[in-house]
């Protein structure tokens, strides 16, 4: 049994999660129920981000504290994963005590090394990122600097900070981005070639609490607060019990797999892999990146105001494990992917509701009516027995190389050689067609087992349903099942006829 760390990151929890973060999250969840299904010992992290300036000016419009504000939006978050199937080990807040304790161990652990240093900043910042931006990375129109991200205003600010000297790991960051952590490769090569332009630049770690009082206080300077990003890239090892906790540390920290959206790659590598080495701890195993979903070539965000919301999925297909599906049918870690609700449609259409649906659905008939539901092991077609060992090798490949949507194709390769397989069998045409109606639960039985991290209660009652087991993986072969008793032949999946699934 191997062990396993995956974690997404913790979001702002300024409005309600919509596709994007669930983009995300699915991403990681899948992976974490994928490795248990492999028999591995997984823990899996998510949470909310609670801290900062953007938190700060919403609790405020608002009329409330910020604490209240985020105690309460903090549910909602926890709320939507629930309704998703997401199954963490946690959700960490960046407000809970022992967040907060290990975020002011971790930088008196720098500003004793002398690698933390009083100083001035002047640059343009935007609220929305929590972040600063310097020549060439901000957008000039109409003689304004806009934000990268979210094409608004950029305001010049001054003030008295505390600075992080990541300039001193510039060698150690290059090192680490030429090793095989960053997945894509592409991304470490783009975060290579800013430093290559700009080099590493000493960065602002605080903010002045006369500004920003909503975030942990330096613990050398109680007039500072921690800037946001340092506060929330630490949640990776104080959900670990950082720096307390070292057997829990250094169980889970060596397989430390993060997934992240493009747009905060700089900080999950070129800023994160220099806090880790100067905590004393090395880069995390893998930065799975993804690119985008955009809406007419935008990135979805609450920023810019082309969110499409997780309820308009959950209404329209009346199933999260759909909703899980499709946004994993069409993921993408080196593209953006255009939203386009005819396409999703489409592969409800033809891929749940046929090809999975009414396998499912004639096999539990037949069952039923040709042998009282009760299917018994017999011989395995050796034709189909080599067509899914194919596709259950597909799948495990794509799964463990994070290639989500090719791994959907091949698991669904298992359903259509089973459709194939009855359509050459023709089981409703015989008295006693145990052996076709075996071979084809088979298929149902491992098909279903790997889909299970993507459809997790799809699949748990379907296997109730026709009475298999799900996983574990060393199961997931043709001729493993001993017996079938089928209960019920479900209806899975509804067509789309217009509005919703009727």
């Amino acid at each position: 049994m191997g062990v396993f760390y995956v974690t997404t990151p913790i979001y702002y929890p300024n409005a309600e999660p919509h596709i994007g973060h669930a983009y995300t999250t699915i991403m990681a969840d899948v992976t974490a129920r994928w490795r248990r299904l492999c028999g591995d010992d997984v823990f899996f992290l998510t949470g909310t981000d609670e801290h900062g300036l953007k938190l700060q000016k919403t609790a405020e419009e608002r009329g409330i504290d910020p604490k209240s504000f985020v105690d309460q939006m903090s549910e909602v978050f926890k709320r939507y994963w629930s309704i998703l199937g997401i199954s963490y080990d946690r959700f960490i807040r960046t407000t809970d005590e022992d967040h907060v304790q290990a975020v002011r161990k971790a930088l008196m652990k720098m500003y004793s090394k002398g690698l933390i240093y009083k100083g001035v900043y002047r640059g343009w910042y935007c609220t929305s990122c929590e972040a600063f931006y310097g020549p060439g990375e901000y957008i000039e129109e109409g003689g304004r600097k806009l934000c990268p991200s979210h094409r608004k205003p950029l305001e010049l600010m001054e003030e008295e900070t505390y600075f992080f000297k990541l300039s001193q790991f510039e060698d150690y960051v290059r090192e680490q981005l030429s090793k095989d952590i960053v997945h894509p490769r592409g991304y470490a090569r783009e975060v290579l070639s800013k430093i290559e332009r700009e080099g590493l630049r000493d960065l602002s770690i605080t903010r002045p609490k006369t500004r920003v009082y909503w975030g942990i206080e330096a613990p050398w300077d109680p007039n500072h607060t921690v800037y946001v990003w340092i506060d929330a890239l630490l949640n990776y090892v104080s959900a670990l019990g950082y720096p307390d906790n070292t057997s829990r540390l250094e169980k889970y920290w060596s397989v430390a797999h993060h997934f992240i959206g493009k747009d905060i790659l700089w900080f999950h590598t070129a800023v994160w892999f220099a806090v880790l080495a100067a905590i004393d701890l090395p880069p995390p195993r893998k930065v799975i990146v993804h690119a985008f979903i955009t809406l007419q070539g935008l990135k979805i965000s609450k920023s810019v105001g082309n969110v499409v919301t997780i309820d308009a999925l959950l209404q329209r297909y009346g199933n999260p494990d759909v909703v899980r599906y499709l946004l994993m049918r069409f993921s993408s870690l080196d593209k953006d992917v255009e939203f386009s609700a005819e396409q999703l449609d489409a592969a409800y259409n033809t891929e749940l509701a046929d090809t999975f649906g009414n396998l499912v659905r004639r096999v539990g008939v037949l069952a039923k009516k040709k042998l009282d539901g009760v299917v018994t092991r017999d011989r395995v077609d050796p034709e189909l027995e080599t067509s899914v060992r194919r596709a259950v090798d597909r799948a495990a490949s794509a799964l463990n190389s994070f290639r989500f949507s090719e791994a959907l194709i091949a698991i669904f390769d298992v359903f259509r050689e089973a459709n194939a397989y009855l359509n050459r069998t023709e089981p409703w045409r015989s008295d006693s067609p145990n052996e076709s109606l075996y071979n084809a639960l088979e298929c149902i039985r491992i098909g279903t087992s790997l889909l299970s991290p993507f459809m997790p209660r799809v699949a748990e009652n379907l296997a109730r349903s026709l009475g298999f087991e799900i996983g574990p993986f060393e199961a997931l072969r043709m001729g493993a099942g001993e017996e079938y008793r089928v209960s019920e032949a479900p209806i899975l999946f509804k067509k789309i006829r217009g509005g919703s699934a009727s």
